[in-house]
């Protein structure tokens, strides 16, 4: 079950079997090394910013698809890092954030989100990998508008209920990057 931040900015969302774009970000996700940040694959189509778009065409997919990334460590422990994927469905009528967060994150807490210091909420995690867990939610209008004029955002993990890790996104570049997004 999926959480969401705020139940006014994002819908949970199931996984559909036949989207190419989300196997390409379950590509991005198995390429993870252990330290939690991504080394994805694929080519640098453009960079937006402090963004990037990668390109793949994922096993079994008949077109290319690509995602919208960036991937940061925390200021304070440059070991343990966070990679947040926006990408549209292959029926380009979702838009949708992943946020791969390190192993050894506090699941029921779940992933926190701030932009410009204003709290947005809480997502759940939908699913962990041997090097990561996966919190993953349908952007609406409103969330896209925040991230589009905001300077940065926090994505904020617990380790325990009291130690949150925050990790802060610049959104530098989001806008035009998620405008060129195929």
């Amino acid at each position: 079950m999926m959480g969401k931040f705020g139940s006014h900015l994002l819908r949970a969302r199931g996984f559909g079997a036949g989207s190419r774009a989300i196997a390409l970000a379950a590509t991005i996700v198995a390429v993870m090394t252990s330290s939690g940040s991504a080394h994805a694959q694929g080519t640098v189509r453009s960079v937006h910013g402090d963004w990037q778009i990668r390109c793949d065409t994922p096993p079994g997919a008949q077109a290319e698809q690509c995602v919208l990334i960036q991937s940061v460590t925390a200021e304070d422990r440059p070991n343990i890092g966070l990679t947040v994927i926006i990408l549209r469905t292959a029926d380009r009528k979702s838009r949708i954030m992943r946020v791969i967060a390190p192993p050894g994150v506090l699941l029921p807490s779940g992933l926190g989100l701030k932009v410009d210091n204003t709290e947005l909420g809480r997502a759940g995690f939908v699913r962990c990998v041997p090097n990561g867990c996966v919190a993953e939610v349908v952007m609406d209008d409103t969330l896209i508008g925040k991230m589009r004029t905001g300077q940065s955002a926090t994505f904020i993990i617990f380790q325990t209920p009291e130690e949150g890790i925050g990790f802060p996104i610049s959104l530098k570049g989001l806008g035009e990057g998620f405008d060129k997004l195929p």
